[in-house]
């Protein structure tokens, strides 16, 4: 691998429009930081592999006891009312909610013994998107550059016709920090509410179905009224870009950014309507469902990295929460999980079958997780006394499918309780290494934070050996 030149710096976020998503207007009118220098070529790491990830982040934090890591031998009030099942591999076991999951355990594996230090939501999506504790507890925006920003960052000269990196809306305590906003995600539709530290937003979309509202061409672009008030917006901006030489890489790859969001590839991939009616029938018609159909549309038309998160909007008499916050102050967990993973055993089991059908199990890789697990023994501090989880980074259950990786396995245990650990016990950035080793990314590579100091990738962590 080639060394990669470090990174310029910080880009002055003041007057950025849209906080982590591209401004098609700022693109208009040529002062755009983000999409466009996503296409310039620079002397970055070559990666050759053709690898895309699908994450679908559980934002809220899901509870292993109650998904992928049950304890039926427990004390009740630890174990809850699920039963684990078996599966078609032989010793594997997960929730009884899941019994399509259950009839294809060889096409995935599940982690169990993974753990880091933070117990904040931001925090610590931080923590496991980045590889690094945030100084804040729970910052807004990610200190450090999470993996969807690295990915994009080292295979910018790679870029096609479909950004290689694309969210439904930005993640609490994610971001590119010191990368600078060209390399966070294209969101068609973002809520500012998701990066907040609100949890009872409504689930952000991903797709379209036919409605035309990405239909993007260069010359509505140039004729949008804002143009001028844009133009006026970012003059002090432009200024100070210059003074570095960015500009220049900025001019000219704009042209050639304004047809990538206008181009029939990208606008196609986001509109599930063109499936057929059999295969969202398939998904299902729900949001994740629609959603998980859209990601691998997305990953097949050459995207690299695709963030969606996996909200669900309860019952009002369920909980109020849109996230895995499942404390009893905002849900009852177990009739939560009764309305949500029989939707999850329907769309993820059809996602996977699918990749494998169309022979894109050995280069599209899918993680389900959140920033933490959730605590063993379960609260009722609400005052309707119903059940709850709280917080809980000391353990969590990763799942995962494809990607070229060994699939039908479990790897590592917690003890009896799912408190901790007790075999293969493993820092989270495991699960960060492993995935940039699937890219050829090499994760001792430095890049400059914004007091000018070198950071590396990672600092620690290895590839889990079981899966490579």
């Amino acid at each position: 691998m080639k060394n990669s030149t470090l990174c310029r710096g910080p880009i002055d976020r003041r007057s950025w429009l849209k906080l982590g998503g591209l401004s098609l207007g700022a693109l208009a009118s040529g002062l755009s930081p983000s999409l466009s220098s996503l296409l310039s070529a620079s002397e970055n790491n070559s990666v050759d592999d053709d690898l895309s990830v699908i994450l679908f982040w559980a934002n809220g934090g899901p509870s292993q006891l109650d998904t992928f890591d049950l304890k039926p031998d427990s004390p009740i009030e630890y174990r809850g009312p699920f039963r684990p099942i078996e599966t078609n591999v032989p010793g594997i076991e997960i929730c009884e909610l899941f019994p399509n999951l259950a009839k294809i355990a060889d096409k995935f594996s599940i982690v169990r013994s993974l753990h880091h230090n933070r117990g904040q939501h931001s925090g610590g999506a931080c923590r496991m998107l980045t590889g690094y504790s945030p100084v804040a507890a729970n910052p807004i925006d990610a200190e450090f550059p999470e993996i969807g920003s690295v990915v994009a960052k080292q295979l910018e000269d790679q870029a096609t016709e479909i950004p290689p990196l694309i969210a439904n809306t930005k993640f609490y305590g994610g971001g590119p920090a010191y990368l600078g906003a060209a390399y966070s995600p294209y969101m068609p539709n973002p809520n500012p509410l998701t990066s907040s530290g609100a949890n009872q937003y409504d689930p952000v979309p991903i797709y379209t179905s036919g409605s035309g509202s990405l239909t993007i061409t260069e010359d509505g672009i140039r004729s949008l009224e804002t143009r001028a008030r844009l133009l006026s917006t970012f003059d002090k901006f432009r200024r100070e870009l210059d003074k570095s030489g960015g500009m220049t890489a900025v001019d000219k790859f704009n042209q050639q950014a304004v047809r990538m969001l206008a181009s029939p590839k990208t606008r196609d991939a986001f509109d599930i309507s063109r499936e057929s009616e059999a295969t969202r029938r398939r998904y299902g018609d729900t949001h994740w469902g629609r959603s998980l159909l859209t990601c691998r549309r997305l990953v097949e038309a050459g995207c690299r990295f695709v963030q969606c998160q996996a909200t669900f909007r309860l019952k009002p008499e369920t909980g109020r929460t849109s996230t895995w916050d499942d404390h009893s102050v905002n849900a009852d967990i177990f009739k939560s999980y009764q309305e949500k993973l029989p939707v999850f055993d329907e769309a993820v089991p059809a996602l996977i079958n699918d990749l494998y059908e169309r022979g894109l199990d050995k280069r599209v890789l899918f993680v389900f997780c959140g920033e933490f697990g959730r605590t063993p023994k379960i609260a009722h501090q609400d005052k309707s006394k119903r059940p709850g989880r709280d917080h809980w980074p000391q353990a969590m259950s990763i799942f995962l499918s494809g990607g070229g990786l060994k699939m039908g396995q479990v790897i590592g245990a917690t003890n009896s309780k799912a408190e901790e650990p007790v075999d293969r016990i493993m820092n989270s950035n495991c699960l960060l290494a492993t995935i940039y080793h699937r890219f050829g990314i090499d994760t001792s590579h430095h890049f400059l934070d914004n007091a000018g100091r070198p950071m590396p990738i990672l600092t620690d962590g290895t590839p889990i050996r079981e899966l490579i």
